[in-house]
């Protein structure tokens, strides 16, 4: 069986992540809201750290649930810089609590965050032709909007690579190598997603 070039298949968990979750579009909410505290946490850092920390990140932020997130304190906050579940970094913490807010107010203004991530690729995911890595950016005009959109919505830690990242996690791009095993079956699982629904409200 043949994956995308990043997967080190000595690592069970990253084998798992990429078979069952990168590029799989997402249009549940708090899930969103996970990928992106997720995203936000790898700034400067390898992704596999942030995916072995994993569970902890679920333990801090409420098992990623909006609301409570939102609500966190400065006492959260201190509470978290001695918890080893996550990166002990004071900025990235407040910003998840930040982003929280933040994503609550799109919630309310589209109806669901889905709904307004999913406009910047006109509710369909984008199918990239991958053969060797150069073919993948680091970023994207389509990932500068949504960033710039993001940051002028009060967002932190969500610049455009960051974004971009997040797009090829949740599916709004298909990033996976031509040949890989999982290309074809997020394709053809497309026609089961309710895409028009989502637009539609």
């Amino acid at each position: 069986m043949t994956r995308c070039y990043w997967v080190d298949e000595t690592k069970p968990d990253y084998v798992q992540y990429h078979d069952e979750e990168w590029g799989r579009p997402v249009l549940d909410d708090q899930r969103l809201f996970e990928f992106i505290t997720l995203e936000s946490a790898q700034a400067g850092l390898s992704w596999y750290t942030i995916l072995k920390k994993r569970a902890g990140y679920r333990e801090a932020f409420k098992q990623f649930d909006v609301q409570q997130v939102s609500q966190m304190t400065e006492e959260d906050i201190e509470r978290l810089l001695s918890f080893d579940g996550i990166v002990k970094n004071r900025a990235k913490i407040a910003a998840t609590i930040n982003n929280a807010q933040k994503f609550i107010e799109i919630q309310n203004e589209f109806g669901s965050f889905a709904r307004y991530q999913w406009q910047f690729v006109n509710f369909h995911p984008i199918v990239n032709l991958v053969e060797t890595p150069t073919d993948v950016p680091a970023t994207t005009q389509l990932s500068q909007v949504f960033a710039k959109d993001l940051k002028k919505r009060g967002f932190k830690f969500l610049g455009p690579t960051t974004v971009y990242a997040h797009m090829q996690a949740c599916g709004m791009v298909n990033d996976h190598q031509q040949n890989c095993i999982c290309r074809q079956v997020i394709i053809d699982s497309y026609k089961d997603i309710d895409f028009a629904g989502l637009r539609n409200g």
